[in-house]
């Protein structure tokens, strides 16, 4: 797979901590962060794809994601 997206990323030089919040809440400034970021989706699709568990990516946390591959299934 070609990562090449991730030389691209908002989020490149930020402490990775931003990344991983204790919880959803702590989220906001990752989420502000990917709001700008003009791989978003790539990056997103890349955690869904890889059933990533931890961190924001793509502008979504853990729990977005879970509810994004259950929409996904309805849907299918």
């Amino acid at each position: 797979m070609n990562l090449s997206w991730r030389q691209r990323a908002a989020c490149r030089g930020v402490d990775p901590d931003v990344f991983y919040p204790v919880s959803d809440e702590e989220a906001e400034e990752a989420k502000s962060i990917c709001r700008v970021c003009p791989v978003r989706e790539a990056c997103l699709e890349y955690a869904l794809a890889n059933r990533e568990r931890d961190g924001v990516w793509g502008g979504a946390t853990e729990r977005d994601r879970r509810r994004m591959v259950r929409q996904r299934r309805k849907t299918a």
